[in-house]
Order: C-alpha cells, then sequence, then structure tokens
C-alpha cells in the first residue's frame, strides 16, 4: 500500500463510523456547526504542534507511508486528516452510545427531558 497507507488507515476509520450517523441517527453532521467548533480548534493546535516537532528534528513521518503532499511547515496532508477524522469518529461513537443509551444530548426542548423537574416541562393550554 505504501504512500498510500496513512489514508487508507483513516479511510477504515470513517467507514468503520459513518454509518453509526444513519443507523442510529446520531445527528452529528446535522449539528455540522457544533461539530466543527469542537473538532477545529483541536486541530488547529495539533497542527501547529506538529509542525514546530517537524522545525525542531523531534517529529517525522515516513516518506513510504504518507502521500507526499506537504502543506507550509512541511505537514502532511495525512496528518491534518488524522487530526479532522479521528475526533470525529470519536463524536460519532459517543452520540451513539448516547442514542442507544437514550441519553440526553443537552439541547433538547424541556418537554422532552423525561427527567425534567415538572416545573421545567411546558403546562399543556
Amino acid at each position: 500500500m505504501g504512500r498510500w497507507s496513512y489514508l487508507a488507515v483513516l479511510a477504515f476509520v470513517v467507514v468503520s463510523t459513518v454509518w453509526l450517523e444513519v443507523a442510529l441517527r446520531t445527528r452529528v453532521y446535522r449539528r455540522w456547526r457544533r461539530l466543527l467548533a469542537s473538532v477545529l480548534p483541536v486541530a488547529v493546535v495539533f497542527a501547529l504542534w506538529d509542525v514546530y516537532a517537524i522545525s525542531r528534528g523531534h517529529w517525522t513521518f515516513d516518506p513510504g507511508r504518507v502521500t507526499g503532499w506537504r502543506l507550509p511547515g512541511d505537514l502532511p496532508v495525512d496528518e491534518v486528516a488524522f487530526f479532522v477524522v479521528v475526533p470525529v469518529a470519536a463524536v460519532l461513537t459517543l452520540e451513539a452510545v448516547r442514542s442507544v443509551r437514550g441519553w440526553p444530548v443537552g439541547d433538547e426542548a424541556p418537554d422532552t427531558q423525561p427527567d425534567a423537574p415538572p416545573d421545567a416541562r411546558p403546562v399543556p393550554r
């Protein structure tokens, strides 16, 4: 597989988790702003950290295992994809567990929360 190895692993991660969106109705992609707000800051910090580590010679990537496409700072595109794909897979997995267990997400209307106190539920008119 050679230079496509890193992306192949990421493709496996995507295929292994993307079905959760459809099968369990996790609604992760529908709430894209929330997903972006949780993934983007971490991806940026880790990308900067990698660029620093690469520049200092502390971190390298096997050129035979990455595509060879590089961003400024000699950061492989494969690594940036990792910083997005793996957290999204983790969020999908967490939301799948919530869906199966029936745990509230926290953004439900008060009348749909089973454990909400009676005064938090709307009064029928």
